[in-house]
């Protein structure tokens, strides 16, 4: 390769690895909280954890299939089609969870009062499995016969019966324009858009017949607690909600580029070709989605928020953090432990590590992690500031 060629490849194959493995961890402790923390096991979250799966096998296998392919090394030209439709599969998965998501999310804002029995643990494992069926259906399409046959795709680079193995020497760009992107990727874009904006629609409108009813209420400036709670929840629905279309854009963003890219090359034949920066940009871009929504997730849902530094205190950090249960000393003053009372925010998680001794009360385990010759305090691996958040401490023993 001339310089140029070899400078390009190695900043692409760089950056690939570092997503890869950025989208691996990222993912992995997603699912390591949901497993972990019991108020994140939700019918919700059993659709993000199908759809961080889907973004761990892009992170170990998906990228390293891609890697494989920009390379166009000779291979068998139907274990070259094979590592390209499984790229498509996990693209096509990754869309029906996030779409599967919406659908959740609707239902529980408009109709709250049927949704746990209209929504189930075994209706929502039920279409997960149809999800990833689907997905391998049409993504492994091209398998079937819908590809650019042998002989088209053979090169006098390769020895007899092989194909230099390149994505468009394998799958042609009619699938991947009108079935792949027409079909099955820019109409579940647009089917999102319509529930996220019905969705906002539907909220605003409840949240302003509660705001009614509130303002009629017998007792000015008190809100019922029925009501008081069905707003609450319509909120943190609304707030999920949000959080789950922030996720729908950034998918969007990621992939459009690649695919208008592949219409263009297919519907505009005279049109010159981007070059091949162009189109690494557009692979890696496409790739790095699957890196976003953990960040997604710990900043906009508290709970996610918690779990992920509870993981990375008390597991992660395990080795370098020290910790003892008793006295200790800092500024001067021996701390035994702190009494804490659980408020309605407190995690079931967290609030279940210690000992009750006393009713409405818990009794932690106080840890400190060293650095710079500074002390920070946890509770249960977990930052203390963090952990006040959703408690309030109500007494402090000390020792004499």
């Amino acid at each position: 390769l001339p310089i140029s060629g070899t400078f390009m490849s190695v900043v692409y194959i760089s950056l690939e690895l570092l997503i890869a493995l950025l989208a691996v961890a990222g993912n992995t402790l997603v699912c390591w909280s949901v497993c972990l923390n019991s108020n994140l096991q939700n019918i919700t979250n059993f659709f993000v954890v199908s759809l961080a799966v889907a973004d761990i096998a892009v992170g170990l296998l998906a990228i390293p299939f891609a890697i494989t392919i920009s390379v166009g090394f000779c291979a068998d030209f139907y274990g070259c089609l094979f590592i390209a439709c499984f790229l498509l599969v996990l693209t096509q998965s990754s869309i029906f969870s996030l779409l599967a998501i919406a659908v959740d999310r609707y239902i529980a804002i408009k109709n709250p009062l049927r949704y746990n029995s209209l929504v189930t643990g075994l209706r929502a494992k039920c279409i997960i499995a149809l999800c990833w069926t689907l997905s391998a259906v049409i993504g492994m399409t091209p398998l079937i016969g819908w590809n650019t046959g042998i002989l088209n795709s053979k090169t006098k680079s390769c020895p007899k019966g092989l194909t230099q193995c390149l994505f468009e020497s394998v799958v042609p760009l009619d699938y991947m324009t009108y079935f792949n992107f027409f079909g099955f990727v820019l109409t579940p874009l647009l089917v999102m858009l319509v529930i996220y904006i019905k969705i906002f629609l539907v909220a605003r409108r409840q949240l302003r017949r509660m705001s009614i009813t509130f303002s009629l209420s017998p007792i000015p400036g008190r809100r019922p607690s029925s009501s008081n709670s069905s707003h609450s929840f319509l909120q943190k629905d609304v707030h999920a909600a949000k959080s789950l279309a922030i996720i729908v854009g950034l998918f969007a963003i990621c992939w459009l580029p690649v695919h208008i890219i592949n219409c263009l090359n297919h519907l505009c034949k005279d049109c010159e070709r981007p070059t091949i920066w162009v189109m690494n940009i557009a692979i890696i871009l496409s790739h790095a989605n699957s890196v976003v929504n953990p960040f997604i997730y710990a900043y906009r849902i508290r709970e996610f928020r918690q779990t992920f530094w509870k993981i990375f205190y008390k597991y992660i950090l395990r080795q370098a953090t020290s910790n003892g249960v008793g006295t200790m000393s800092i500024d001067s003053r021996d701390f035994s432990c702190i009494s804490i009372r659980r408020t309605s925010q407190t995690s079931k998680e967290v609030s279940t590590c210690g000992t009750m001794v006393n009713s409405g009360h818990v009794r932690f385990k106080c840890y400190f992690f060293q650095e710079n010759k500074s002390f920070t305090w946890h509770l249960d691996g977990i930052p203390f500031s963090l952990f006040m958040e959703s408690h309030k401490v109500v007494n402090v023993n000390h020792e004499p």
